[in-house]
């Protein structure tokens, strides 16, 4: 029973979902007034570029045989997939989240990229770092800094992603997909670009 609920964590809390997670965060918290049809728009295009499409992705190259399942066990299985990620990254910066509509989501997807491209750079070391850990570190800390930036109380929120964190780090080990070190190097990954980026828009 505990095995099959620490293994549904890695999945309910998978690394695809919290990109998406920040944005849905960001507006349902965020005091300025945009309009709903441009709230759906981001959301929609969101959705599909860092879901559906890397979804499709690894269904392709699992057809080509680059990679042998969801978990991407070793470093090398990852390369790949994280070169695309970076180019969608970028292509979100570029066309759905321009500085100069959204800053805050802007940074925070640019934490995302620095926080990918430091992933994928450990791939060529052979290093494999949680990404499951990065993804949830570094909404952990836009959601702080959201907390700070429109001064509103989520220490609900706040105590709730500690817990998860912890959730999900016990999930890895559990499951043996990753050491203490690759752990925490996930952590620092994730937290990292996140907190230096606060300086240009908090």
């Amino acid at each position: 029973m505990i095995h099959y609920l620490l293994k549904s964590i890695s999945y309910i809390f998978h690394p695809l979902l919290m990109p998406l997670l920040g944005v849905i965060f960001y507006f349902s918290k965020t005091p300025r007034f945009i309009p709903e049809p441009v709230i759906r728009a981001k959301v929609f295009s969101i959705t599909i570029l860092t879901v559906i499409l890397p979804i499709l992705i690894y269904f392709l190259l699992k057809t080509i045989k680059q990679v042998e399942s969801l978990e991407l066990k070793t470093s090398k299985e990852r390369i790949i997939p994280l070169i695309l990620n970076v180019l969608i990254l970028i292509l979100i910066l570029k066309r759905v989240l321009p500085y100069e509509e959204i800053p805050e989501l802007y940074y925070f997807y640019l934490g995302i990229l620095f926080s990918t491209l430091a992933c994928l750079f450990l791939a060529f070391l052979k290093f494999k770092a949680s990404i499951h850990m990065i993804g949830s570190a570094g909404f952990f800390m836009f959601a702080l800094a959201l907390s700070i930036h429109f001064k509103i109380n989520i220490n609900g929120t706040i105590a709730l992603m500690c817990v998860i964190l912890g959730a999900i780090a016990t999930s890895r080990l559990h499951l043996k997909a990753h050491t203490n070190a690759e752990l925490v190097m996930g952590v620092f990954i994730g937290l990292t670009p996140q907190l230096v980026l606060l300086n240009y828009w908090l």
